[in-house]
């Protein structure tokens, strides 16, 4: 068998494992929490009556041991069944296909812009080491490290939506447009596949301010780690040995230089998109962005223990996915780690 695919296999059944860790840590810390769902859900009248409390609890089957109620979710979650929302009365399954679409196009939006800032910005600040570029781009990813994600937000809505009028206010696509017929629920691909392109436009426009919000902090992330990891590779002996053959500079660069610094740029780009995911909650809050940060903070408040163990569930999953994603590129970009 090929390196490569032992590669492979090995780091699925490794995340087929990490998935089953997901749902008993989701389950045991969700039932951690301090509070009474009941309490939660129910009004103080009802609250007072223990015939509709004891009701209530062997609906939602609180009335059974722990251990029962995991075997109980493992049970729905084989048959794709996340139990029913305590706050929508809907599945959360068909709630989450509602929300997690909108973050993902935010969070897709913003680590897009910050791979490609982010990155090019690294590989500047890198070749014109100690210069003034150099140290205006080091500024730059300070200051978007340091600077609060929630407060920007509310700066940028302010500024260039209530007082320059540059940028449309809130949701995903202007109210008097509708949106395009739900196929990804991605509204940008949703419109372009329903060949709506004053959508697209809407949809574009009111994803500019709050993804360039959220690409800052990876932006300048990604800017201080592709600039360590291309200083470190150019000064290796075989970039010496390229330049001395008289290789062009951008086949140095390219061939060289940024396949070699990939693999640390690559896990900062992975960790942030999935920090992106489930950190979203102030910035969808600001501008009534409703995606699956909306949906986990309601359901965190209403004690909505099924809600809560899906977003938890689906922000585990993703992570995995990431990861997954990571060590195939790692394998693909670096022969050695196949070998090992």
């Amino acid at each position: 068998m090929p390196p490569l695919a032992r590669f492979l296999i090995r780091r699925v059944l490794l995340a087929v494992l990490m998935a089953w860790g997901i749902t008993l840590v989701t389950f045991v810390l969700t039932n951690l929490v301090p509070g009474d769902p009941v309490a939660a859900n129910l009004g103080q009248r009802a609250l007072g009556d223990p015939a509709i409390v004891a009701q209530w609890r062997a609906e939602h089957g609180l009335d059974k041991p722990l251990w029962q109620q995991y075997l109980l979710h493992l049970q729905g979650l084989v048959q794709g069944d996340l139990g029913t929302s305590q706050q929508s009365h809907r599945p959360v399954s068909q709630d989450l296909a509602e929300f997690v679409p909108a973050t993902l196009e935010l969070a897709g939006a913003a680590i897009l812009v910050s791979l490609v800032l982010g990155v090019a910005f690294g590989v500047i600040a890198a070749l014109r080491r100690d210069r003034l570029s150099d140290h205006a781009l080091r500024v730059l990813s300070l200051v978007g490290i340091s600077v609060p994600t929630f407060w920007l937000a509310l700066v940028a809505f302010y500024v260039f939506f209530y007082r320059l009028q540059i940028t449309p206010g809130s949701g995903r696509v202007d109210a008097a447009l509708g949106g395009a017929p739900a196929v990804t629920g991605l509204q940008t691909v949703d419109a372009l596949l329903a060949g709506r392109w004053d959508i697209f436009a809407s949809a574009v426009g009111h994803l500019i301010t709050p993804a360039l919000v959220l690409a800052l902090y990876t932006i300048g992330l990604l800017t201080r780690f592709t600039r360590s990891a291309v200083l470190e590779v150019l000064g290796q002996d075989y970039v010496r040995a390229a330049r001395a053959k008289g290789l062009p500079g951008r086949t140095i660069l390219f061939r060289y230089v940024l396949r070699s610094a990939l693999v640390p740029i690559i896990t900062v780009a992975g960790l942030a998109f999935g920090s992106l995911l489930s950190g979203t909650v102030l910035v969808e809050a600001i501008f009534a962005w409703p995606g699956i940060g909306q949906y986990a903070y309601k359901s965190a408040t209403t004690l909505d223990l099924p809600a809560v163990m899906g977003v938890g569930l689906v922000v585990g999953i993703v992570y995995l996915v990431i990861n997954l994603v990571v060590d195939v590129l790692y394998g693909v970009i670096d022969p050695r780690v196949r070998l090992q």
